[in-house]
């Protein structure tokens, strides 16, 4: 019993769960903010953003040939 109180006690004082928490939370704000800055930019025609994602495909496409 005194092992499991301990590895509760342990886990209560890890935080490796919460920093990953938090940087998956600055990664999806990041998303966000790079989404709507490319939806300001392209503005609501259709076509437009898919000419910018084909873009954005064909750059990371040619990186990594």
């Amino acid at each position: 019993m005194h092992t499991f109180i301990s590895a509760l006690r342990n886990f209560g004082r890890d935080e490796d769960g919460i920093t990953a928490i938090e940087y998956g939370l600055i990664a999806a704000l990041m998303a966000a903010a790079i989404g709507a800055m490319i939806a300001a930019v392209v503005g609501t025609d259709s076509t437009g953003l898919k000419g910018v994602f084909n873009e954005i495909a064909t750059a990371l496409n040619g990186a990594m040939a």
